[in-house]
């Protein structure tokens, strides 16, 4: 009948692993992929960019527990380290997306969570080994955290991502567009959701955990990629 609503049946969906949510792939179908994580070399990144005085993302709120510490170098070191912090942050959160023109080596002291380009990078990686220790343990418990919450939620954690994506496409009248979307769940001082990459969100932990304010976050967020 013309002008009648027509209700478009909620997406099949699978869970793996805990911690991805994706269509399912039927011929020709769109194809949609979200992977939630509490990723511990981003982690340490931030961990580092509190550590170094790093002010950007200048939007990102900081870490809990951490202080951040005044820069006490030259402006122009200080220029120098920021824009090394932002390159690795760059290839640590998206490395698909930005790939080192040379090869990496693994910084020690960091276990695997850190690799630096061998040329072009040793500023950071001289101001960043003293941090070593307490960023790897910091991440390392942020990350266990997330698995613990994460094991327990189940696949329930997920009826968010699959909810916004069955509204939005009620409200379009059509099957949303393929996408992928990676959710870094992190204990930020302030509630909310930022981007921090082309793909790429941080949440609020306890944002995360709060089930209707995180359906009302995310929803903006399917909205605007599928």
């Amino acid at each position: 009948m013309p002008g009648a609503s027509r209700t478009l049946p909620a997406p099949a969906v699978r869970v793996t692993g805990g911690s991805k949510l994706g269509a399912m792939n039927a011929a020709g179908a769109p194809e949609w992929v979200v992977r939630e994580d509490a990723s511990a070399p981003t982690v340490v990144a931030l961990y580092l960019r509190q550590a170094l005085g790093v002010r950007s993302p200048d939007e990102l709120p900081h870490l809990r527990g951490i202080d951040a510490t005044p820069p006490d170098r030259s402006a122009d070191e200080q220029h120098e380290l920021e824009r090394q912090w932002r390159a690795y942050f760059a290839m640590t959160v998206e490395p698909l997306a930005h790939p080192s023109p040379v090869p990496l080596d693994l910084v020690a002291g960091f276990d695997t969570l850190v690799a630096l380009p061998t040329e072009g990078f040793d500023l950071l990686e001289r101001e960043m080994r003293p941090h070593a220790a307490r960023a790897v343990a910091f991440a390392r418990d942020v990350q266990a955290r997330y698995a613990a919450r994460s094991d327990s939620a189940g696949a329930v954690a997920y009826r968010a991502y699959a909810g916004a994506l069955a509204q939005h496409e009620r409200r379009i009248g059509r099957r949303a567009h393929s996408f992928e979307l990676n959710v870094q769940v992190l204990p930020l001082s302030q509630r909310g959701v930022w981007w921090i990459g082309s793909l790429t969100i941080a949440v609020t932990d306890g944002l995360r955990s709060d089930i209707a304010a995180f359906d009302a976050a995310i929803a903006p967020i399917i909205a605007e990629i599928a």
